[in-house]
């Protein structure tokens, strides 16, 4: 139940995150005070999100290192910190390449389907969710790795 209600939730959450700037700026409502809100609302999602896989992840497998835990939530920020690093007059990715490579990787880190794959793990496969931790953990640590050396690579 507690899966159902997570899935359904984020999924709702995301649908009217994605909503209501596009709206606030259509009807010229939008305020510098709205996108504060929707920034905080975000971190609050994330942070939903992060705590409920790592606590299964916990939960199903009890010898869980506690340092994987730290790593996952800690590499999680980068979704986070490079998608406002990508907002505003100066967005771009940090990461440019168009490789195949690339391309999949910015897709398993696409918000919308992280929620969606994150909710149906929780309700359906539980047991799953240390792997999904593993692997996101992998996954962000990557990308920010290769966000640090494209971006230094830049300023050169």
């Amino acid at each position: 139940m507690v899966g159902l209600v997570a899935l359904v939730g984020w999924q709702i959450a995301y649908a009217l995150d994605c909503a209501d700037g596009q709206l606030a700026r259509v009807t010229g409502q939008g305020s510098a005070a709205g996108a504060r809100v929707d920034v905080l609302c975000d971190v609050a999602a994330q942070i939903a999100l992060v705590a409920a896989l790592s606590a299964t992840a916990v939960a199903q497998r009890p010898s869980t290192p506690v340092w994987l835990v730290a790593v996952f939530a800690g590499t999680w920020m980068v979704n986070l910190v490079t998608s406002v690093m990508q907002a505003g007059p100066n967005a771009a990715s940090m990461v440019t390449s168009t490789s195949l490579p690339v391309r999949v990787v910015k897709l398993v880190r696409d918000y919308g389907a992280v929620i969606f794959v994150a909710g149906l793990v929780l309700m359906f496969a539980p047991a799953l969710a240390f792997w999904v931790v593993v692997a996101f953990t992998i996954v962000n640590g990557g990308f920010l790795l290769a966000s640090i050396a494209f971006s230094a690579r830049a300023s050169l």
